[in-house]
């Protein structure tokens, strides 16, 4: 399939992207500094925006499988992913301009992926039950946001736990965007219960409030991470995700207790630096199956970069990026 940079798309609480700690120091760009290099050039930009945003290590990931598409396809070695610098009060500037400039693909951060909703001219379905975009396709209507947050969730899932979410009994720890988009893809799925723990029951009402206007009521179950419902501790094809930011930080405890829960858990931290939170070491320890969020990570992005080509894009590629950019920080 031929690259397409106007492809046409048909018509969380903020997310905060865990585990996008700072990592690579090298200066983002700035609206300001952006000149036509596109339209001189025959290429398409891509970028993702945030602010702040210099700790993204999307354009290694993004830039080394646009490599290998150029590779196989000349059509595409005018491409290349960009990080920008963009305040939540320059957005509403920021996405026309950067149309203009040539800029087809975009994909949005911290604290962007919420307050952009009233900017698009289109938001599919999933995004919606998500509360959040994370990705802009550009058409000659304007901006049409998605989400691939839950998609990278789901297929990191798969790939490091060996389980795909319908088939599991899901526990999702926090009550933020994050753990929204989480929830809203177990239950877009067919799982048929989820459990939503948080320390905050108040925030968790809120959450649960806004998930219940589109989903039943009966499939969200609620809890105090200080005290696990009973009927968890027997389950024996249950898993736990991570949507809280504890962990982020090399002294922070585990957001749960997971003694009394079957050896036969599977835990997912969406966190992926450091590579092993507490909670990821409480799990090892008991023997538990878990995993970091690094497949995540690479698989929302490959997901974006799919939508954003019209081709099938080879998640290895981004994962030797992403691999390279946390081995090597200092590059």
């Amino acid at each position: 399939m031929s690259p397409n940079p106007s492809c046409s798309i048909p018509s969380f609480s903020n997310s905060k992207g865990f585990g996008e700690l700072p990592q690579v120091p090298e200066p983002p760009l700035l609206i300001k500094d952006l000149g036509p290099f596109f339209h001189e050039n025959e290429g398409v930009g891509l970028a993702v925006l945030g602010d702040p945003i210099s700790h993204s290590i999307s354009p290694q990931l993004h830039n080394a499988a646009l490599k290998e598409l150029s590779a196989k396809d000349k059509a595409f070695k005018g491409w290349r992913y960009d990080k920008i610098e963009v305040s939540a009060s320059q957005l509403g500037d920021a996405l026309p301009s950067l149309a203009e400039l040539g800029y087809r693909g975009i994909n949005l951060t911290i604290p962007h992926k919420v307050e952009v909703l009233p900017l698009l001219k289109s938001v599919d379905e999933e995004a919606l039950a998500m509360g959040a975009v994370n990705t802009l396709v550009w058409d000659d209507n304007g901006w049409s946001g998605r989400n691939t947050d839950g998609y990278g969730l789901e297929e990191g899932v798969h790939q490091d736990l060996g389980v795909r979410l319908q088939d599991s009994s899901i526990l999702i720890l926090g009550a933020g965007g994050a753990a929204r988009a989480a929830t809203a893809q177990c239950l877009l799925r067919g799982c048929e219960k989820v459990w939503l723990g948080n320390r905050s029951l108040d925030r968790l009402a809120g959450l649960t409030d806004a998930l219940g206007n589109l989903f039943e009521s009966h499939r969200i179950r609620t809890f105090s991470l200080s005290d696990l419902p009973p009927e968890i501790k027997s389950l024996k094809d249950l898993l736990v995700i991570n949507a809280t930011s504890l962990g982020l930080r090399q002294k922070d405890p585990s957001p749960v207790d997971l003694s009394g829960l079957s050896s036969s858990t599977r835990v997912y931290d969406m966190i992926y630096n450091p590579p092993e939170t507490a909670l990821l070491k409480d799990a090892r320890h008991r023997g538990m199956r878990s995993a970091n969020g690094l497949s995540m990570l690479v698989h929302q992005a490959a997901r974006s970069l799919e939508i954003w080509t019209g081709e099938t894009v080879s998640s290895s590629a981004m994962f030797k990026g992403a691999r390279e950019a946390m081995a090597h920080p200092d590059e």
